[in-house]
């Protein structure tokens, strides 16, 4: 419990709540998508942004993003999409937000600072981007590639001016599957905190698999939550707030898949209630 919710990882072994695991593990490039994005300032609170070069966009632009490759670390993804697309090298100082379209599509943003590097000219334009630029105005004056950066800026900002988190950075575990550890929480106006343990073997956080990319390709993460509280607490009304703790993904394993460390807490129905008894 202590790792999680300092944002560090724990093996997620092979037992699993609810469905059965699916037969096929993720695979990158065949079953699901993974992307990084990067949000870099320089001293002078100007942002980094690329000019994009592929043909349904070019001209346009957008923060520094990209694909992962297979075999690819989450962090050394975004630090080849930045090098790449900018000219620039990075240091990653914490994920910033997590973004999903089911279990087929994942998007991971980060904040990261500059290092070293010599900023992208047109010059230099290649299949990757036209040329990058630091951006000190409004960005929404500008013809974005998509304004689904905005939202994504706005967060940095507001982390780098209060940040609501410690630096949080995806931990070196290997997943075999996309799952999901689940921190239930279960509060009451008394000030009682009750924590959903699974009980099959040694006590743990309950880990459920996340679909199937196959068979589920935008499920999101609420279903198999969902689908937690119905079967074991049998409870109908969506979960409260969603909150990442951390992630967990190791590169150079033969598996592609990612843990999620996610917080959820279920509403009290009256000032003094307890938390309905788990089924089994």
């Amino acid at each position: 419990l202590d790792a999680v919710l300092g944002g560090g990882g724990w093996d997620v072994g092979t037992s699993f709540e609810g469905p059965a695991a699916p037969h096929q593990p993720p695979r990158l490039g065949k079953t699901v998508c993974y992307v990084v994005l990067a949000v870099l300032f320089d001293e002078e609170e100007r942002v980094l942004l690329v000019q994009e070069a592929k043909a349904e966009c070019r001209g346009t632009w957008y923060l520094p993003a990209g694909r992962m490759e297979p075999g690819e670390g989450i962090v050394a993804a975004m630090c080849r999409e930045v090098k790449e697309e900018t000219g620039l090298e990075c240091q990653a100082l914490t994920l910033l937000a997590l973004e999903e379209r089911g279990p087929a599509w994942i998007r991971f943003v980060f904040l990261a600072r500059p290092t070293g590097g010599t900023l992208k000219t047109l010059e230099a334009a290649d299949a990757e981007s036209l040329q990058a630029m630091w951006w000190s105005g409004d960005p929404r004056t500008l013809p974005l590639r998509a304004p689904d950066i905005l939202p994504l800026l706005d967060l940095a900002a507001r982390y780098r001016r209060s940040p609501p988190h410690p630096p949080t950075l995806p931990q070196e575990l290997p997943c075999a599957l996309l799952c999901l550890r689940l921190l239930v929480a279960f509060a009451n106006d008394a000030g009682h905190l009750w924590v959903l343990v699974g009980t099959s073997g040694t006590p743990h956080l309950p880990v459920v698999v996340w679909g199937s990319p196959r068979a589920e390709p935008r499920g999101g993460l609420r279903l198999p939550v969902q689908r937690l509280l119905r079967d074991q607490l049998a409870l109908q009304p969506a979960p409260g707030a969603l909150g990442l703790l951390g992630l967990q993904h190791c590169a150079g394993t033969g598996a592609d898949g990612v843990c999620l460390n996610l917080l959820l807490t279920v509403p009290a129905p009256s000032p003094a209630a307890e938390p309905p008894e788990p089924a089994g």
